[in-house]
Parts: C-alpha cells; sequence; structure tokens
C-alpha cells in the first residue's frame, strides 16, 4: 500500500488531520457531491484559504423535453435525407410519370415533418416561458 503523504503536492509541506461530526460530515459531503471533479481534500483546502467553493446544480424537471428535442432533430435530419435521396431520383429519370412518382414520396415525406415542427414549437415555447420569465 502506498503511503499517502508521498502523494501530497510539495508546496502543500504541513499534513493536518482533524475530526468532524455528523452534520459537519454530510453538509460537506452535500458540497462535494454538487462539486463532481473534486474530493473532500481539496474542498477543505478551499474552504480554509476562504476561496469561494463552487457547487454545480443541474435542473431535471426538462430532461424528458430535452431528450425529446434530441429525438425530434434526429428524425427530422432522417426525413430529410429521405427527402434528398427521393429528389436525387426525381431529377436522374426523364419520363415525367416517374419524376411524379418520387415528387409524390417526397411530398409525404415533407409532411411527415410538419408534425415534428409543431411539437418542437410547442417544447421550444415550454422552456422559453421558463427561461425568459425570469
Amino acid at each position: 500500500m502506498r503511503d499517502k503523504r508521498k502523494n501530497r503536492p510539495r508546496n502543500l509541506p504541513h499534513f493536518l488531520s482533524t475530526a468532524v461530526d455528523d452534520p459537519t460530515y454530510l453538509k460537506l459531503r452535500g458540497l462535494l457531491d454538487q462539486n463532481p471533479g473534486n474530493d473532500m481534500s481539496n474542498l477543505i483546502r478551499t474552504i480554509l484559504t476562504d476561496r469561494p467553493v463552487r457547487v454545480f446544480t443541474r435542473d431535471t424537471t426538462y430532461d424528458n423535453l430535452l431528450d425529446e428535442l434530441a429525438r425530434i432533430r434526429t428524425e427530422i435530419r432522417r426525413i430529410g435525407v429521405n427527402i434528398n435521396q427521393v429528389t436525387r431520383q426525381v431529377n436522374s429519370f426523364p419520363e415525367p410519370q416517374r419524376k411524379t412518382f418520387y415528387a409524390k414520396l417526397a411530398f409525404d415525406q415533407y409532411a411527415a415533418i410538419e408534425l415534428k415542427i409543431d411539437r418542437l414549437l410547442v417544447i421550444t415555447a415550454q422552456l422559453a416561458r421558463k427561461w425568459l420569465s425570469a
């Protein structure tokens, strides 16, 4: 087992040890949970040197909406790719009947985007009400 004192930075030559009660420990643990990438010694060092403690919060109430936004974006991209493929086929055939057939396919794909755009507008309106009302 390695000696922890060997891993201590050279500019911190003095080792301190302390004990705290349960409420204080839980308070420190709560601060530590809100600051990912930090450890207890850095947190206590930050408090002792009177530097500001960074706390990260995350609002999970809109996680479902953000997931739905990502899903809608993916679906719209797929529909756009489909429309581009159909458009390429429309332009590759000289016969008017085939052009008409592929143009109808492209229109059906375009109509599918309209539903996604409507849902997208509803979600952005909800987010705008929350973010812009402050």
